[in-house]
């Protein structure tokens, strides 16, 4: 049921296994030691690490007991650890041992609801009598199995319990935590699985599936039950992104999940060996994969479309992802069109690129396997939803027009039943039923969903991270050598460009101070002046505590601030931001370019 990789001297060997009467074991042990530390169906455990099969045990043992669990993660910023244990009350947290000391760190400020630490793995004599000075009890793995038994009775389940309060950085502010039921997670596994009998081939007791994205967001959560309740293998990576592709070819798995940055990488890497293997080869390649795209644009399925290419030329690429993949998903942003038809042709398995939030309980909208024309979509709405479109006319988008484009509302049995103690942030997405998710759609003809712009002021990097952009452009203003900044970013790329109209004075002190010659407009152009003003507004950024993926990667200095003429501005001088990205799409586009050949 649940693997990992030995290390020995510190070098990882082979996949060792536990089966699933082991995990069942261990984890109704485990169940009954919660229950006899006093937490009680209907109470809050949290669980934070990376993703191993400690994890995803101690989440079948609060099932087990009705206990709601709390994914616990510190990317939401530095005292998202603190805020969740206190906002859920949490009252017991299983963590992994490179974690405990950013618990204990804590500890004093979240201690009248925390009483007990699990570790997955051991705990030291120090850090015990740490928690203990704060009336907290600490335990290892093994001790803490011992304190249970197989013999307890496990208490009545019902749908409306709750599973899970998953905390989400979707907004400006606090983290929200999104209520999710049991009949809500449920729903979203069993429709999962409807839709592979239907359109594909379901999981069976011979799939593997490889655990690598976060096990405290949703879309793995949901595709490791799918695995459970199908009988399948789940192994897991070392958590170092240095030995992700080694552990992913030492373990060939046959379901692979991955969001656009890793698609991306691997496009990226794919097409460097092709380009670097002669004239030949690359013409060779690009017959095949022309050859293939026809056919399947004509309706064969992928597997029909090119037999002998497949066996011939795209087989070395499939060896990339293990050589037995057969089932891909994509989720949390859009993936590039020209990747995910990259993937459809040379990876030889099926491909679905769906579209679903942490309050839609994962993906409510998918493509369906070897339906080509949904390339570039998000596709049909799953069995448990319902989608329709909202016009937004202060952004132009009419859900009535000829093509019809508006936000993409959803009703349905996987959706969230509120943000836990935000009522107020309730009632304000949740509308006659309806969850208003702030995501511009546009209908196609066959039914499916492109995804094609963002209502709020809050978009999401490629590697699923939501940015509130006027929140970060407030900590950057707070930088003195600026009198201006609009930042962008998009779902294609993994980080932050910006536009900024720099302090004239600090502007030409610093060029005095650096022998730098030439005018106001000239020095907006200077390359060392914009390594000086980026390098000004990390620092701030730093200072400000923000996070790595809002960090500033480039910057273009505009001499003449944003204005009411350009209509850059309103009256009020708020940022009209669709406006600002039409004037400055070219120089946006060269920032990307820039910053990503500084990286390659």
């Amino acid at each position: 049921m649940l693997g990992r990789r030995q290390v020995v001297d510190k070098k990882a060997g082979p996949y060792s296994w536990l089966t699933y009467e082991e995990v069942y074991e261990t984890t109704i042990k485990i169940g009954s030691a919660i229950r006899n530390r006093g937490v009680n169906p209907g109470d809050r455990c949290g669980i934070y690490g990376v993703n191993c099969p400690e994890w995803i045990m101690a989440m079948e043992a609060c099932n087990s007991q009705a206990i709601s669990y709390v994914p616990l993660y510190d990317s939401l910023g530095a005292n998202a650890v603190e805020f969740i244990i206190n906002h859920a009350e949490v009252s017991i947290a299983f963590a992994q041992e490179s974690k405990i000391p950013a618990i204990l760190s804590c500890l004093s400020k979240c201690n009248s609801y925390l009483k007990t630490i699990v570790s997955f793995g051991n705990i030291s004599s120090t850090q015990k009598s740490e928690a203990e000075e704060q009336g907290v009890a600490c335990f290892s793995w093994e001790e803490f199995i011992q304190m249970g038994s197989l013999d307890h009775e496990l208490p009545q389940k019902r749908k409306t319990d709750i599973s899970s309060i998953m905390y989400t950085s979707g907004t400006t502010g606090e983290p929200k935590g999104v209520i999710l039921t049991n009949g809500a997670f449920m729903g979203e596994v069993l429709s999962m699985d409807q839709l592979l009998v239907e359109t594909d081939k379901e999981g069976t007791g011979e799939d593997v599936y490889f655990s690598f994205l976060p096990l405290a967001h949703i879309f793995d959560q949901i595709i490791e039950t799918y695995c459970i309740y199908r009988g399948a293998s789940i192994g897991f990576w070392q958590g170092d992104i240095r030995y992700l592709i080694e552990d992913l070819l030492v373990l060939k798995p046959t379901i692979f999940c991955g969001v656009p940055r890793v698609y991306d990488r691997i496009y990226t890497g794919v097409m460097d060996k092709i380009k670097a293997g002669g004239t030949l080869k690359k013409l060779l390649f690009q017959f095949a994969y022309n050859y293939k795209l026809r056919n399947m644009e004509k309706g064969l399925r992928q597997d029909e479309a090119a037999p002998r290419f497949d066996r011939l030329v795209f087989d070395k690429i499939k060896l990339a992802f293990g050589g037995r993949v057969r089932l891909m998903l994509s989720g949390a942003a859009p993936l590039p069109k020209h990747v995910e038809e990259f993937l459809r042709v040379t990876c030889c398995c099926s491909l679905s690129q769906g579209y679903g939030l942490t309050e839609s309980c994962g993906g409510c909208l998918t493509s369906i396997a070897n339906v080509h024309s949904m390339t570039g979509t998000v596709g049909v709405p799953m069995t448990t939803i319902e989608a329709r479109l909202e016009s937004v006319p202060e952004m132009g988008y009419d859900a009535l027009a000829s093509v019809p484009r508006g936000e993409i509302c959803l009703r349905g049995k996987t959706l969230f039943s509120g943000y836990h103690k935000r009522e107020d942030l309730t009632k304000s997405v949740l509308v006659d039923g309806w969850f208003h998710t702030g995501d511009i759609g546009e209908w196609q003809p066959d039914g499916a969903m492109k995804i094609i712009d963002r209502k709020k002021n809050i978009f999401k990097l490629s590697q699923g991270e939501y940015v509130a952009v006027e929140n970060i452009e407030g900590v950057y203003s707070r930088c003195p050598i600026v009198t201006s900044i609009w930042i962008y970013g998009n779902s294609f790329e993994s980080f932050l460009v910006a536009v900024v109209v720099p302090e004239r004075k600090a502007l030409e002190d610093w060029a005095s101070n650096n022998q730098e010659t030439g005018d106001f407009s000239s020095l907006c152009n200077n390359t060392k002046a914009r390594k000086y003003i980026l390098d000004e507004l990390n620092t701030t950024a730093r200072k400000h505590q923000l996070r790595g993926f809002e960090m500033l990667r480039a910057v273009h200095l505009e001499p003449n601030p944003f204005d009411i003429e350009r209509e850059l501005v309103t009256p009020t001088f708020k940022l009209k931001r669709p406006q600002l990205l039409n004037y400055y799409k070219d120089i946006v586009d060269q920032l990307y370019k820039e910053a990503k050949a500084k990286t390659a």
